[in-house]
């Protein structure tokens, strides 16, 4: 999961892509890069770290230009610790390229190989981003082998990108004096909308706060297998590329990697995690009487819309028992359990007026390796609470993700092959109440009805592109094991970026 943005226009856009990383830096924190066209010629600055540290007024008076994009990285692919693999990426044929992509290639060596074998194209990392750049960039070049390159030509050649990887992928692309191409996998997968300002500017971002942050008006999301192009001059041209294309988002967005205020797919996040929180108060009351809890408190940050959604349904009080410190680093980038643990207590601290003498009801909107929510509830016993409850706002999360949401390997999942009792017992709730699967997908996919389903394989196990094997999992497994041993075990265990849960 990455944060992307694009914007062509009539003025310099180095300052528009700026901010439009700002609202996008809950998608990706571990580096950031802009790049700028001016004529022909591209301008570039990327490294690691987050947007207001990685861009300083030096490096912006040296992105000129009215056209550039920009993403913030959360790395699932390659190496987290590689500024190489900092997006975006550029090949310089055809005409110049560059690429920022969210999403995760499902059969990236094969293409390497492929690219390699058959297309004589070198790929220098081991991200799958510059696989995909490669992909695009020789389809391209086949398009203008005789002929210049139009609109059309463009779509033609994302016709067959499509055909060719396999995957989720969210893509904005610049091609040097021509304009900037945007499409998205025949699936939906991963989010990507685009709109206008008033004075014809065009932006697409991963998500719509990004827009309406910046004075643009969102126009729509860009359909799944859909393509669009902006050229030089501004004009829009958009068209769908792939055969059979279905909308079916990835749920884990609703569930907390989006902000609370965008909407995506037509889908209100906010108001789908108002749903689920009516579904889970529902889920609550078949299983235990609400009548035994005396106040509920969200886990910040994600977790509050379901917390207060069901602290009404049941008829209890809605607390803030914990305050979070914004300036402690994410608990998933610490390189072992104990130092994960003394994060968590820097990171969170329990108000123990809130707690004392009470049966509390913690709602979090989902549960990871449920190393963090053991550490929170013990917290919660520590303030003083009589009993402590937990409720998820998402199922059980047993399956490992391969479209873009870097998930610890299967047996650092708490879920995967335990049941809920077991669960509960290795947290230390008193009670464990989850969301169930079904519930949570009919309540978001009420609020759309064009939607075919949801990418909601760490939860139900089906993945959607159809082409994930157990041999693919057991070489995500051996890659994983292999990064924890080169670089210092859990520090790449990623998931989170803005929960007060991250990385649990």
């Amino acid at each position: 999961m990455c944060g992307i943005v694009g914007v062509i226009s009539r003025s310099p856009v180095n300052q528009l892509i700026y901010d439009g990383l700002l609202l996008l830096q809950h998608r990706g924190q571990d580096a950031a890069g802009i790049v700028t066209m001016q004529g022909n010629k591209c301008f570039m600055h990327k490294a690691r770290g987050m947007v207001r540290d990685v861009f300083r007024t030096r490096n912006m008076r040296a992105l000129p230009g009215n056209i550039g994009l920009g993403q913030t990285r959360y790395p699932t692919a390659g190496n987290a610790y590689n500024e190489e693999e900092a997006q975006p990426f550029y090949v310089n044929a055809p005409f110049g390229l560059v690429l920022v992509h969210n999403g995760n290639l499902t059969n990236a060596q094969s293409l390497k190989t492929e690219l390699y074998d058959i297309d004589r194209r070198h790929i220098n990392t081991e991200s799958d981003s510059e696989v995909l750049l490669n992909v695009l960039a020789h389809e391209i070049e086949q398009v203008v082998r005789d002929a210049p390159l139009t609109p059309e030509g463009m779509f033609k050649a994302v016709s067959a990108v499509h055909k060719r990887i396999k995957g989720s992928y969210a893509v904005i692309a610049l091609i040097a004096g021509h304009g900037m191409l945007a499409f998205r996998d025949p699936f939906g997968i991963r989010p990507l909308c685009f709109g206008q300002a008033e004075d014809g500017e065009h932006m697409v971002a991963s998500e719509s706060v990004a827009l309406e942050g910046t004075g643009f008006k969102l126009t729509r999301d860009v359909a799944p297998g859909e393509a669009l192009f902006i050229d030089m001059q501004g004009k829009l041209h958009t068209q769908q590329c792939a055969e059979n294309p279905t909308l079916n988002p990835c749920m884990f967005e609703f569930v907390y990697l989006a902000r609370p205020d965008s909407v995506m797919d037509g889908i209100s996040v906010y108001q789908a995690r108002l749903n689920m929180g009516e579904t889970l108060a529902q889920r609550l009351i078949s299983t235990m009487p609400p009548s035994d809890i005396d106040v509920v408190i969200p886990i910040p940050e994600s977790s509050r819309p379901s917390a207060m959604q069901l602290a009404h349904r049941i008829g209890k009080p809605y607390r803030e028992g914990f305050v979070k410190n914004r300036y402690v680093g994410r608990t998933f980038i610490m390189p072992g359990q104990g130092e994960r643990k003394k994060s968590v207590r820097q990171k969170l601290n329990a108000i123990g007026l809130e707690f004392k003498n009470r049966n509390v009801l913690l709602v979090d909107d989902s549960i990871v390796r449920g190393t963090t929510s053991k550490e929170i509830v013990q917290m919660a016993r520590e303030a003083g609470a009589r009993k402590v409850y937990l409720a998820s706002a998402a199922p059980p999360v047993r399956f490992r993700n391969v479209y873009g949401i870097d998930m610890p390997t299967s047996e650092e999942l708490v879920a995967h092959n335990r049941s809920n009792e077991e669960i509960r017992q290795f947290i230390g709730a008193d009670a464990l109440i989850y969301q169930d699967v079904d519930a949570m997908k009919r309540v978001v996919a009420a609020l759309q009805p064009a939607l075919q389903g949801f990418e909601a394989s760490c939860f139900d196990g089906v993945y959607v592109t159809g082409d994930v094997t157990a041999e693919d999992f057991a070489k995500l497994e051996a890659q994983r094991r292999s990064q924890g041993e080169e670089e210092d075990g859990p520090a790449r265990t990623r998931l989170a970026l803005q929960s007060g849960g991250e990385g649990r």
